[in-house]
């Protein structure tokens, strides 16, 4: 079995009121990449994100690229992380 990725995603830029949630879960079905997906109150999204390592790669360039032309990604901060919790799923939160 493939050794498991855990990572907490802050993505920056104009990612709120663009799809930007929905998109991520989009791209975590599309790869199998478990977690979940929140906006934050500064205008950020934040994702947690836990999967494959080739597939993390996928989805990390997928969130890059972004949902539309509407939304437009200026910064991402990756932290690899410990695997803590064991995902099921992939969640939008609110």
């Amino acid at each position: 079995m493939e050794q498991q990725e855990t990572a907490h995603i802050i993505v920056s830029g104009r990612v709120q009121g663009v799809g930007f949630r929905y998109h991520t879960q989009f791209l975590a079905k599309q790869y199998n990449i478990c977690g979940w997906v929140r906006n934050k109150d500064d205008g950020t999204v934040e994702v947690m994100a836990q999967g494959g390592k080739k597939e993390m790669e996928q989805f990390i360039r997928g969130l890059k690229k972004g949902p539309s032309r509407f939304a437009k990604v200026t910064g991402m901060d990756i932290d690899y992380l410990q695997q803590q919790e064991q995902y099921r799923d992939f969640r939008v939160l609110y």
